[in-house]
């Protein structure tokens, strides 16, 4: 296409991306400030030759329509369609999968030194990064290792100053700074000596610019400092100075690239709201309002704010960390409550952990809350900083469990398992919004080392809530139906299936035990010991992985003997495979942990015949 031609199609794929988004939802904002970008991308480069790969990838949207998939968009982030990510299995356009932040620069530059020792097929690599993933550590250890190999790497620095909270801490700042008030590519390029990685048209005004700077003192980029040539600022929504660049940097660079464009995120829809259209349900093109189902019953990420406002309103040493999801996490709510004693780190989970570690070695009372997929980024610094200190963290672990339509990548399945085993550690699991506000009671009030409460995405049971959380004793669990014959565990937000199982079994002629067990550990020895000696059987129910709370409840039944007493014994867990998107009533049904397959185990753990067949 012409450079004409690529113009007008970025206007396209603009209008396009917000009509397939407005039948889906998903995530706008970063899609539409990339449209520019992503058309020049695919236009200079060869792809899937030259291997691109977005970061995060809530920007990808542009990207997939341009690439084979527009007539699935409608698909999008639904059952058996298209990911709201790339991923490798959906598209050779996708070289590397995405969801978490920080991770492009690595894997671009493992691309880029497979081509330099000879891997067939492999181009270019370029990596498109935002400023809010550049947050995280891990994207300044790629651009170290990228700059010391001196290998031939590009790094698009997509700079639009809000990932999904605006992004915080001094590179903030210092990205502000090297644009501010300066004209775009001449500045930089004349400061550093760069005239001759810019396009021709540019480099007269560079040298005139670079007449303007005589006698001045100007030191290089940080980029630069670590042995890449930089390239900007750029104007991201300008194809005339894109194309040409880009163009430049691949006919001309040798060695490790980073052009910095500056761009605005939910351009030419969303980018005067807050979010600058960051996440959205549904919505009506023409007027932008969002189709979203009615609510009556709060959230739990909201009932943890609350809760945890309430407490701190009546302890001081209560402050709460959030690694760039202030809205996700309900701490947006708290900061406004108590700025001084709210801490956004950006995408930094490992920093936020062992911060937390700090502020609780000092007598504070840290609540990191994380999302339990993002909270593995910062497994080292649980267990060494907080656990091997018995440092009172406590950790509020927001989506827990399946999530829906941002499918397995962001799903909360393996907090349990990579908690539990940790010595020192109480690990709770909510069964409802009011238990959510007693753990929070609990928590609070827990000084002998790191506590984890966790509790699912949405809207709570819409059980009546206490004013105040009742701290809960350690390790106690309680009884919510006394029954005969088989015992059904529940551990976490299943109760509700659990409890609908019971009234299907009771249809029957079978009237279960139900049991919260609200603690993984350390567990109710008393109360699971109790169960398993006054019934046949005894079935636990969580939403995780294998090696879990069933695992731990196994070993402790194994350890007392009772399975050579007879005991029968099932554990349901989350299938030991990753679960693409879907509603999340979708994938709990393909996990087999709905009330009907709960129902089912326990009539298959009794042997009792179903439509003539012993189940």
């Amino acid at each position: 296409m012409s450079d004409r031609e690529l113009h007008q199609l970025a206007g396209e794929l603009r209008a396009e991306t917000i009509r397939a988004v407005s039948r889906t939802g998903g995530h706008l904002g970063a899609g539409l400030g990339v449209v520019e970008l992503t058309v020049a991308l695919h236009a200079v480069f060869d792809t899937p030759r030259d291997r691109l790969v977005w970061d995060v990838s809530h920007q990808c949207y542009p990207h997939k329509i341009l690439t084979g998939r527009r007539a699935r968009m409608d698909t999008l982030r639904q059952k058996d369609g298209l990911s709201g990510f790339t991923k490798r299995t959906e598209s050779p356009y996708d070289p590397f999968g995405a969801a978490h932040a920080s991770t492009s620069i690595s894997a671009a530059l493992g691309f880029a030194q497979a081509r330099e020792i000879g891997a067939a097929g492999v181009g270019d690599a370029i990596a498109v990064i935002g400023d809010g993933a550049l947050t995280g550590g891990m994207a300044y250890e790629a651009l170290n290792h990228a700059g010391h190999l001196g290998t031939r790497l590009i790094v698009v620095l997509n700079d639009n100053e809000m990932s999904i909270a605006p992004p915080v801490g001094a590179m903030s700042s210092y990205l502000s700074r090297l644009y501010a008030g300066a004209p775009f590519q001449e500045f930089r390029a004349a400061a550093k000596g760069a005239v001759g990685l810019l396009p021709p048209p540019l480099q007269e005004g560079a040298r005139r610019a670079k007449e303007m700077l005589k006698g001045m003192a100007v030191g290089g980029t940080l980029f630069e400092e670590l042995g890449f040539s930089y390239v900007g600022p750029i104007d991201g929504h300008d194809m005339e100075s894109l194309l040409p660049v880009l163009r430049t940097v691949k006919a001309r660079a040798t060695g490790p690239v980073l052009i910095h464009a500056v761009t605005k995120k939910g351009k030419g829809f969303a980018e005067h709201r807050p979010d600058r259209g960051h996440a959205t349900a549904k919505f009506d093109v023409e007027t932008g309002e969002q189709r979203k189902a009615p609510s009556n019953a709060p959230s739990y990420t909201k009932v943890f704010a609350q809760s945890l406002i309430r407490e701190a309103q009546e302890d001081r040493d209560v402050v709460a960390v959030t690694a760039a999801m202030p809205d996700g996490t309900g701490l947006d709510l708290f900061g406004e409550a108590f700025p001084a004693r709210c801490f956004d780190v950006g995408i930094a989970e490992q920093h936020a952990v062992t911060f937390c570690a700090g502020l609780a070695a000092a007598g504070l009372k840290p609540f990191a809350a994380i999302y339990s997929t993002f909270l593995q980024r910062a497994y080292d610094q649980i267990v060494h900083d907080v656990a091997l200190q018995s440092l009172p963290v406590r950790f509020a672990i927001d989506r827990a469990g399946l999530v829906g339509a941002d499918g397995a990548t962001h799903a909360g399945s393996f907090d349990v398992a990579y908690l539990a085993n940790l010595p020192n550690f109480v690990v709770m699991a909510a069964s409802d919004e009011a238990e959510l506000r007693h753990m929070v009671a609990t928590a609070v009030r827990h000084d002998a080392g790191p506590i984890a409460f966790r509790y699912p995405r949405g809207e709570g049971a819409g059980v009546e809530l206490p004013e105040r959380g009742t701290p809960l004793e350690i390790g106690r669990g309680r009884l919510v139906q006394e029954g005969e014959r088989v015992a059904i565990l529940s551990f976490g937000a299943r109760l509700g299936e659990v409890r609908e199982a019971a009234e299907r079994l009771a249809l029957r002629g079978i009237r279960p035990t139900v049991a919260d067990a609200r603690f993984a550990k350390p567990l109710d020895r008393e109360m699971i010991l109790g169960l398993a000696r006054d019934h046949e059987a005894l079935v636990t129910i969580e939403e995780g992985a294998v090696g879990g709370f069933g695992s731990h409840v196994a070993q402790l039944l194994g350890d007392e003997g009772a399975f050579d007493r007879g005991l029968r014994f099932r554990s349901m867990v989350l299938p030991d495979a990753f679960i693409d998107q879907a509603g999340p009533a979708q994938m709990y049904e393909a996990a087999g942990l709905q009330a009907g397959d709960i129902e089912a185990k326990v009539l298959s753990v009794l042997g009792v015949e179903v439509m003539g067949r012993r189940a």
